[in-house]
């Protein structure tokens, strides 16, 4: 089985290091074999997360949407910036979002995140790398029933740490990416919950 992978950064600022990051994976993902799909977070955009806002007018479409984006795949990979110690507005509330919808398109029970395998990766300007974030970030996916791979790779420096064509410099980032988008794909291929919509 060819897995099928989502990946996407928590930040859609153009020249975003966890845009750059996740090209790097989609890169890395292709080459071991994987069915990825790039998006970004700009095509479904949301309102604050509300339940008032839920209660009158339902759950967003772009919610609707990218939750069933994500129940399409078999993993999804996740690379992350830091804000203030912690993950970024915009991703968590795209994952609070997402994790309201319960039903499928033909009205069957459907938490994307339930049982979904996912990588994460991060980036910063500094030396912690974005690592404060996903420690954020994975209590929050584990608490939706998410399964976070133990692997990750973090990029400190990261507006130092790509070549001209967007590769990283460093052996050891290259490694930690491929061992990463490795045990991404093993795990999702042995462990999928893939939904049929």
């Amino acid at each position: 089985m060819t897995p099928r992978i989502l990946v996407f950064a928590g930040s859609i600022r153009s020249g975003a290091l966890s845009g750059m990051t996740a090209d790097a994976a989609t890169k890395e993902l292709a080459l071991l074999g994987a069915d990825v799909t790039r998006i970004s977070l700009a095509d479904y955009p949301l309102p604050l997360m509300d339940q008032d806002l839920e209660n009158e007018k339902g759950i967003p479409e772009n919610a609707v949407k990218l939750a069933h984006m994500i129940g399409a795949h078999d993993g999804v990979l996740i690379a992350s910036p830091e804000y203030n110690a912690s993950v970024p507005p915009l991703l968590k509330n795209a994952v609070d979002w997402v994790s309201r919808v319960k039903a499928d398109e033909k009205g069957r029970r459907f938490r994307a995140f339930s049982g979904k395998i996912i990588a994460l990766c991060s980036s910063s300007d500094g030396n912690y790398a974005g690592i404060r974030a996903l420690n954020h970030l994975r209590a929050t996916l584990v608490n939706c029933q998410a399964e976070v791979i133990t692997p990750q790779c973090s990029v400190p420096r990261a507006q130092e740490a790509f070549d001209e064509n967007g590769d990283f410099i460093e052996d050891r980032l290259k490694k930690a990416m491929t061992r990463t988008c490795r045990a991404l794909i093993e795990h999702a291929r042995i462990f999928s919950t893939r939904a049929e919509i």
